[in-house]
């Protein structure tokens, strides 16, 4: 039986993947640099150690990945402050799934752009463990650590721990997990259907992210 949830945030609960693209093309483009959509691919779901070591060495931005990571943080921090779009739903999926299951989120944001979040979101109370994959050793996604380490910390079983993500690398993350995945594709850069078909199950939107579905999924 379904013994936890694992939330991602960008793309899941927070329509910020998009975002995330636009900030970098600003940011590449005061500097005649281009973001292309084959950068945006590669860099969903990774941790700030990977996406700012790729974006200074593929794309010459910054003066080292240290300082690409904080401009783009930065930017962000700032984007958050005037606007942060939100999924429909978003807030109640949450709440459903806290009357019953103890949550975590295993976010490849940093963590402070995730503290953010879930404070606008009106939800961090709700969240028993919070991960990003800049903290610590862990590798970021596709590799199943983050997920790993808050089903640790949650008491739960990975095998009966429920994964909701959207991207592709997110969604391979929680199946190398030995999670059970729930995606929600996003309108912007959807997962192939090669990665979606590991899923155990494929959703519209958060209103079909019921109590009755997860319990079913978790097994």
């Amino acid at each position: 039986m379904t013994q936890a949830v694992i939330f991602d945030l960008d793309g899941t609960l927070t329509n910020t993947e998009a975002v995330w693209d636009e900030e970098r093309r600003a940011l590449m483009a005061r500097e005649g640099l281009e973001w292309s959509e084959a950068d945006s691919r590669a860099t969903m779901g990774m941790s700030t150690p990977d996406w700012s070591g790729y974006t200074h060495r593929s794309v010459g931005f910054g003066d080292n990945p240290d300082d690409a990571a904080r401009r783009t943080i930065d930017a962000m921090l700032q984007r958050y402050s005037r606007d942060l779009p939100v999924l429909p739903g978003a807030a109640d999926a949450v709440r459903r799934m806290a009357e019953v299951w103890p949550l975590g989120v295993a976010s490849s944001s940093p963590r402070v752009l995730i503290e953010r979040a879930l404070q606008v979101l009106g939800v961090r109370e709700l969240f028993t463990v919070v991960r990003s994959t800049e903290e610590g050793t862990a590798k970021g996604k596709p590799a199943p650590d983050a997920f790993l380490w808050v089903a640790e910390q949650l008491g739960a079983d990975p095998a009966h721990t429920v994964v909701v993500e959207d991207s592709a690398n997110g969604i391979m993350a929680g199946v190398n997990a030995g999670m059970p995945v729930i995606a929600i594709p996003p309108h912007f850069l959807p997962p192939s259907a090669d990665v979606l078909a590991r899923a155990a199950e494929v959703l519209d939107d958060l209103a079909g992210l019921t109590v009755d579905l997860v319990r079913r999924v978790g097994g």
